[in-house]
């Protein structure tokens, strides 16, 4: 009688590790990924002097170079905008509002919008501005 004997399977390659990566590539991506909106159009905020980081959360009202504006990523025009402003402040009063200007849009412009923001409810109102170079 011959015996032979059972031939065992190679075992696979595992793709455990190469799934590790994939999720350490995912918290990365995840931690240096910005979560604000981001404006339709080009902005490019003024320099500022002096200043403090800017805080996180609440809606951002973004101002072009031409003086078209947008709110969280969403063009439209002034009415519109300030009724969306409006909504915003009626579900929630400390609503943190974000003024996105390009650099060129003149001051008499900006002004304005930010006293009807304030008429609207809002509490705090940032301006984005680019901090100096070193």
């Amino acid at each position: 009688m011959k015996l032979t004997r059972i031939r065992r399977r190679e075992t696979p390659e595992t793709i455990i590790p190469l799934i590790d990566v994939v999720f350490f590539l995912l918290v990365f991506f995840m931690l240096i990924g910005r979560m604000d909106t981001t404006a339709p159009f080009e902005v490019t905020p003024a320099v500022a002097a002096t200043g403090q980081d800017m805080p996180g959360g609440g809606i951002t009202l973004s101002i072009g170079a031409q003086g078209i504006l947008a709110l969280d990523g969403q063009i439209g025009d002034a009415e519109r905008i300030m009724a969306g402003i409006a909504a915003k402040m009626a579900e929630n009063p400390a609503t943190l509002v974000r003024v996105n200007a390009h650099k060129d849009v003149m001051l008499e412009h900006v002004l304005p919008l930010v006293a009807r923001i304030e008429a609207a409810g809002a509490r705090d109102i940032v301006v984005v501005v680019t901090p100096p170079p070193p």
